[in-house]
């Protein structure tokens, strides 16, 4: 499992870009390969800390990974070992040049995170919901190429559309030929003379686009949803990233869920719980009537069988359990009270408790191991 890129740096989650840039050199310079020559676990140190510092020394990469982690960077982009961008950057450091690939191909779309606040019962039953997301498209009037209608861009005279060009230099380690990025195209290995007026070159635009969201039955908090092909507009070409809809659950009043069953609490009468009786409990589906036997104690759980959450996939729901709480009478008038002295005086304790007392069970025990 890949480390955390800070930590591999050593820098907290705030630090600047000098910050990062500081760490980074002194790594790099501990690790390279040329310093430990024959060292394997060096340069798997070399490779971690260049992909790290290539990913958090870009800010649109370092902004995807803040909110996504490893999963929100595309690997083709990273600055492993053998990586031209990742050498690029070490050769900047120590001898003043700076790498970096021609950038003039299709690149992926970035990927979007949109958070969804639903009800209870949205998450239940499903719902069907309408979301406007702003995000880069891909410019029509120039579909794309950033060229004004009826030009197009031409290929770089001086790298001739490699995006590099090739420079020799004298190191500490002897004479090294690096490349760099080609300073006329800035690595997009063409130029474009006559921009399009309408993306000014950029190839796309901003727009804010409406889109319905299905959420399906049985959903729950966290959940993530992937729309894919509704993130932002790719580059040269490139496929557009993929839209993740991350579910937020509302707290329900009365119920709480775990996974498909739902629990809920009914409070019960000392008379119901006594003699036994048919109580209406509210369920997802409506009220319904529940039997409870006489003698019914308190914390006592019953089963409504089908009254939970839908599954998911597939058929089925889970189940409804209703937990009982006995009530206590307030605010008794005196004959009422009467009563219930009257009760108290012809029913024995161990009645009244419905089971044996702990008083009761404590001298059983005792009783049993006396002999």
């Amino acid at each position: 499992m890949k480390r955390d890129h800070y930590e591999v740096l050593g820098v907290d989650r705030s630090a600047g870009e000098q910050e990062i840039k500081k760490a980074y050199r002194k790594l790099a310079r501990q690790y390279h390969p040329d310093v430990n020559q024959g060292d394997k676990g060096a340069e798997e140190k070399f490779k971690e800390v260049t992909d790290a510092y290539d990913v958090l020394n870009d800010p649109e990469k370092r902004a995807r990974y803040d909110q996504f982690g490893h999963a929100g960077v595309d690997p083709g982009q990273g600055g492993g070992f053998g990586d031209v961008g990742g050498f690029g950057d070490i050769f900047d450091m120590f001898f003043g040049g700076g790498g970096g690939g021609r950038r003039g191909g299709p690149q992926r779309g970035a990927d979007l995170r949109y958070a969804m606040s639903l009800t209870f019962e949205e998450a239940v039953f499903g719902v069907e919901k309408e979301i406007q997301i702003p995000r880069d498209e891909t410019c029509l009037d120039c579909q794309g190429s950033g060229a004004a209608p009826g030009t197009h861009p031409t290929t770089c005279s001086q790298c001739h559309g490699s995006g590099q060009v090739k420079v020799l230099q004298r190191t500490p380690f002897g004479q090294i030929q690096t490349s760099r990025t080609c300073p006329t195209c800035q690595g997009e290995g063409r130029t474009i003379s006559s921009p399009c007026s309408t993306c000014h070159g950029q190839g796309k635009v901003r727009k804010v686009k409406t889109i319905k969201v299905s959420i399906p039955r049985g959903s729950d908090d966290g959940l993530n949803l992937r729309l894919s092909g509704d993130g932002e507009a790719g580059a040269k070409g490139g496929p557009s990233g993929d839209l993740y809809i991350v579910l937020q659950v509302k707290r329900h009043k009365f119920f709480e869920r775990e996974g498909n069953d739902i629990y809920c609490e009914i409070p019960v009468t000392f008379v119901q719980a006594a003699l036994g009786a048919e109580i209406d409990v509210p369920t997802l589906d409506g009220v319904v009537k529940m039997k409870i036997p006489e003698g019914t104690q308190t914390a006592t759980v019953f089963r409504l069988k089908g009254h939970g959450v839908p599954h998911r996939r597939g058929n089925g729901r889970g189940d409804q359990h209703v937990r009982t709480v006995l009530t206590t009478p307030t605010k008794l008038n005196e004959k009422q009270k009467k009563l219930l002295r009257e009760f108290g005086e012809v029913t024995p304790e161990h009645q009244q408790m419905g089971k044996k007392s702990l008083f009761e069970k404590f001298r059983e025990n005792l009783r049993d191991a006396m002999g």
